[in-house]
C-alpha cells in the first residue's frame, strides 16, 4: 500500500500493527494479536475521519493514486470477449487510448478509455494517460463503428489531459480532440462515461461527451490541473492546493452544475483499498445507465446529449 501525504498518521498506525505480526510470525510463543487488533481499530476510525470531508485537493491526490484501479483492470473485470482494436488509420496507434469491441453483460458493446499504465515501463509505453492527436482518431474511428453496427458506446475516462508536445500539436491536437467531441454528438447510439481517476482538459471532453457521465467519489473532473491553474493565475505551482478549491472539480460540485448525473461510492480509503469493491460499484453504475438508454430512439440520443450539454452549468447558477 502506497500512503498519500495526508494519510502519513494512518500509515504509522497500520506499520506498527504489521511489525506486530511479523513478529508473531517469527515467534509462534509470542501472542500480539490483542495489541495488533487494538491498532487496526484505531486505524478504521482514522481512516473514516480522514476520508469523512477530503478536501478538493486531497481528492486530487486520491484520484491520483497508482493503486487505484486503471482503464485495463476495469475491461478485464467487466467485460468479456473484449477485441481491442489499434491506430487510427493514418498515423499509428497510441498506447494511452485502449479499446475495442467487446460484451458487458452479455451485450455487444465499443468500450474506450484511456491507459495511464501500472509501473514505469507500462507508464512510459501509455505515456501517463495523456495521448496524441492519433489516440483520439483512433476513438474517433471507434465511435464511427459502434454508429454503424448499433453497439452502445461506454468512455473509461482517465487522464491528466492531452499530450502538450510538439509533435502533437504539429499533427493537430486541438483539431483531433475537437473532431472527437463532435463524433460524440453526432452518433446516433447511446453513449455514457465513468471518470474513472482524473478527467482532465479537453483531453476528457473528446471521450465524455455523453449522454449519460457518472463520476468516482474520489475522481476530479476539470478544464485545467490545479497545477497549471496556480502556474497562470499565480506564477506559482505551489498554490495548486488555492487552485483546486476554486475549480470546482469535485463529484460533488460538479453534480450540482449538472455536469455529471451521477457519483459512483467507493470503498472507505478510495478505490485503491479495495478494488474488486470500486469496479463492482461501476459496472452496476454502467448497468443502470444502460437501462436508462435502451431502447431510445437515435434522434432522441442525439438531441439528449447536445441538449444536457447546452444546459450545463444552469442548475447551479439557478440555485
Amino acid at each position: 500500500m502506497q500512503y498519500l501525504e495526508f494519510e502519513k498518521p494512518l500509515a504509522e498506525i497500520e506499520g506498527k500493527a504489521e511489525e506486530l505480526r511479523a513478529m508473531a510470525r517469527a515467534n509462534s510463543e509470542m501472542d500480539v494479536s490483542k495489541e495488533a487488533e487494538a491498532l487496526d481499530r484505531k486505524a478504521e476510525v482514522l481512516l473514516k475521519d480522514l476520508y469523512k470531508d477530503l478536501t478538493p485537493w486531497r481528492k486530487c491526490q486520491v484520484a491520483r493514486h497508482p493503486d487505484r484501479p486503471h482503464c485495463r483492470d476495469y475491461i478485464e473485470a467487466l467485460f468479456t470477449e473484449y477485441t481491442p482494436l489499434a491506430g487510427d488509420r493514418n498515423f499509428a496507434d497510441d498506447h494511452a487510448v485502449m479499446g475495442g469491441l467487446a460484451r458487458f453483460n452479455d451485450r455487444p458493446v465499443m468500450v474506450i478509455g484511456q491507459e495511464k499504465g501500472h509501473d514505469t515501463k507500462s507508464r512510459i509505453e501509455r505515456n501517463f494517460g495523456m495521448a496524441r492527436p492519433e489516440g483520439y482518431r483512433k476513438a474517433i474511428r471507434l465511435m464511427d463503428m459502434a454508429g454503424r453496427f448499433g453497439l452502445p458506446v461506454i468512455t473509461l475516462v482517465d487522464t491528466p489531459g492531452a499530450y502538450p508536445g510538439k509533435g502533437a500539436e504539429e499533427r493537430g491536437q486541438a483539431e483531433a480532440i475537437a473532431r472527437s467531441t463532435q463524433k460524440c454528438l453526432e452518433i446516433g447510439v447511446p453513449l455514457l462515461t465513468v471518470i474513472i481517476g482524473e478527467g482532465g482538459s479537453g483531453g476528457a471532453v473528446a471521450l465524455a461527451t455523453a449522454n449519460r457521465v457518472a463520476m468516482l467519489e474520489h475522481s476530479v473532473y476539470s478544464v485545467i490541473t490545479p497545477e497549471g491553474c496556480a502556474s497562470i493565475l499565480w506564477k506559482d505551482a505551489e498554490r495548486a492546493k488555492d487552485a483546486a478549491e476554486a475549480l470546482r472539480l469535485t463529484a460533488q460540485d460538479l453534480q450540482k452544475l449538472g455536469v455529471v448525473d451521477r457519483i459512483v461510492k467507493e470503498p472507505l480509503g478510495g478505490a485503491q483499498r479495495d478494488r474488486a469493491a470500486a469496479i463492482e460499484a461501476v459496472g452496476k453504475a454502467i448497468e443502470t445507465m444502460l437501462k436508462e438508454l435502451s431502447g431510445k430512439k437515435p434522434d432522441w440520443l442525439v438531441k439528449d446529449r447536445r441538449q444536457k450539454f447546452l444546459d450545463m452549468g444552469t442548475k447551479g447558477l439557478a440555485a
